[in-house]
């Protein structure tokens, strides 16, 4: 059986300050506020985070990758970003020399690394 959609979930520092930042400057919906976990409307699925308490560590070496429908729809993405500094910026939008990929990085209050792409195959 084919499952409809997928939820990831990550561990947060601040479930307040996660929901603001994913809300006002990713723009991305919530679909369960649950207190102690919130979940966000990818499209295709659900990014969600959960507040464990201090005794579960944060998740290491992670990357959220948000894929957009072309190359100039990340180009937008990066000129639309690029006026906060406090997300820290890679630098613009690039082709992977290893994957098919054309992307820019960034992170969340989290810690977590965040990526717009679109695939290039």
């Amino acid at each position: 059986m084919k499952p409809e959609s997928s939820v990831i979930f990550f561990p947060c520092k601040n479930m307040e300050e996660t929901k603001k930042y994913y809300t006002t400057v990713l723009g991305l919906p919530v679909y369960k506020d649950l207190g102690s976990s919130v979940w966000f409307d990818c499209g295709y699925g659900y990014l969600a985070f959960c507040d464990y308490g201090p005794a579960r560590p944060m998740a290491t070496g992670q990357c959220i990758s948000f894929n957009l429908p072309s190359l100039e729809d990340v180009d937008r993405m990066y000129e639309a970003l690029k006026s906060r500094p406090a997300l820290g910026l890679s630098a613009p939008p690039a082709h992977h020399t290893k994957f098919p990929v054309y992307s820019f990085f960034f992170s969340d209050p989290n810690g977590y690394t965040l990526e717009y792409q679109r695939t290039t195959d």
